[in-house]
């Protein structure tokens, strides 16, 4: 596919986000930019996070892990859905009965004003850097494919893409993504079962017949109890996919904001529930797609991407989508679908650091109102700036650099973790004024553990788990600095 052809794709498919944005974004206030007035449908919401929770990286990779470990992730997406149910019914009731904007604020009532700033803190760092992460990757995949081609350095490839966002985003806000978002996953999903229909096509079978074959029955084990040091291990992929829900949506303003959008607490709970089916669904549909992949592969003697003399089976989605004669529609809706998997991230990221920023440190909703909207715009604007900056960065920064402040940023939801767990299961309370000691040295705590030289840990391979380890460390550091006295619930 030329330059050219991807770049009317491209320049398409935002042309729709931007119209999309002009009949949401009507209502330029912040009511609608923080909570679309809380009359987002449910069923909307349920649909366009599974978008959100998919990245870029996601959308390419998830197919991939079948080269390494089968249907073994499968095992996280069953964690995942019982996480969930904890989100439905202990975190939302909560900040349905708080009428919170911002999640943190619960902390600012349960503890005190440091340990509220400590959990918009990691909440900050560990978005910027992990939607900056995602989108670099994107970006670089979308240089080397197209921008690099026509003379378009990346720093301008980076800028445009932030724009482009920002232009959708920065009147209707939550609003806006909801509406985004939908139409991210349905070009998502339909790139996925596209991809399918194809392959099995080729393949000469039905999917039924696919998923009865023994070429299936070769790559889809799901459950592994064997090895416990593996990282596929069955209870570390799933009590780890408990807590990657636990901290990574129901403690994470990007994901919660589009909850709090939902008219009430039961609107938002049928929201959720429906989102943990589809996500089981969609994970087996990716996986079943990996399957297929390497089944093609073999079939056709297609090599496995090789970079950097690395072995990459998460390029396998690509290569054979765009150069090994599936037909342009593929081609054309695999692209489609990587630029939505991208930006339905990317741009709720930007949407909710907007609204963390301003509730959490510039105290919005108290100024004066005439102040409340021209401020928030500004912010918008200033965290616009930072992402495009920090992206751009890491194109300079060594790959491993890269990688483990990614690695890093992740660490810092176990803090959350804990402080939220803290503050719900026990009645203590603790002095505020050291939560942020706690916090930061929980994260070098648990990032000291995962560097353990094999001396010491053996074959040993973290995985997921080293989250609630993270929490629990968390957890132990605020009983060490508990007050005496219990605070009173009724």
């Amino acid at each position: 596919m030329s330059p050219t052809t991807i770049l009317i794709l491209i320049a398409s498919y935002f042309g729709v986000l931007i119209l999309i944005s002009y009949f949401t974004g009507k209502e330029d206030s912040n009511a609608a930019f923080f909570k679309a007035n809380k009359s987002a449908p449910w069923y909307l919401v349920a649909f366009g996070m599974i978008g959100t929770s998919l990245s870029g990286v996601t959308f390419i990779s998830v197919p991939g892990l079948i080269g390494g470990q089968q249907f073994g992730y499968m095992q996280g997406v069953l964690g995942f859905f019982v996480g969930y149910f904890v989100i439905v019914f202990i975190l939302l009731p909560i900040y349905y009965k708080l009428n919170v904007t911002s999640i943190y604020e619960y902390l600012e009532q349960r503890f005190g004003k440091v340990s509220y700033k400590t959990g918009a803190f990691f909440f900050l760092l560990s978005r910027v850097t992990g939607a900056s992460f995602r989108l670099f990757l994107v970006a670089l995949a979308m240089q080397y494919v197209v921008f690099e081609s026509i003379g378009v350095p990346f720093w301008i490839t980076v800028v445009i893409s932030i724009l482009l966002i920002w232009i959708y985003t920065f009147k209707g806000g939550i609003k806006t993504i909801i509406w985004t978002d939908t139409l991210q996953t349905l070009a998502m999903l339909s790139a996925v079962g596209l991809a399918i229909y194809l392959i099995n096509e080729k393949l000469d079978w039905t999917y039924l017949e696919f998923l009865n074959s023994d070429s299936f029955s070769e790559k889809g084990k799901i459950f592994f109890f064997d090895d416990p040091n593996a990282a596929v291990y069955f209870w570390k992929y799933f009590i780890g996919g408990i807590f990657i829900t636990i901290a990574m949506t129901g403690l994470d303003q990007d994901m919660m904001q589009k909850n709090l959008a939902c008219k009430n607490k039961k609107e938002a709970q049928k929201n959720m529930i429906s989102m943990s089916v589809l996500l089981v669904i969609v994970n087996f549909a990716f996986l079943s797609l990996g399957a297929l992949l390497f089944i093609y592969a073999e079939q056709f003697g297609i090599d496995i991407p090789i970079v950097d003399g690395r072995t990459r089976t998460d390029l396998l989605f690509p290569e054979i989508a765009m150069n090994q004669n599936l037909g342009k529609p593929l081609a054309i809706i695999f692209i489609i679908g990587l630029i939505a998997a991208a930006y339905s991230s990317a741009d709720s990221a930007l949407t909710s650091l907007t609204t963390s920023f301003s509730v959490d440190f510039l105290n919005i909703n108290n100024k004066p109102e005439a102040e409340q909207k021209p401020l928030r715009k500004r912010v918008h604007v200033y965290v616009s700036i930072v992402l495009a900056f920090v992206v751009i960065l890491f194109n300079y920064l060594d790959g491993n650099v890269v990688s483990n402040l990614f690695k890093f940023a992740t660490f810092t939801y176990g803090p959350l973790l804990g402080l939220f767990a803290f503050g719900i299961l026990t009645k203590r309370q603790i002095r505020d004024k050291y939560a942020w000691i706690v916090g930061l040295l929980s994260i070098l705590i648990t990032f000291g553990i995962t560097s353990l030289p094999e001396s010491i840990i053996g074959a040993y391979q973290f995985h997921w788990e080293i989250l609630p380890i993270n929490g629990f460390i968390t957890f132990i550091g605020l009983l060490i600095i508990t007050k005496k006295e219990i605070i009173n619930t009724d």
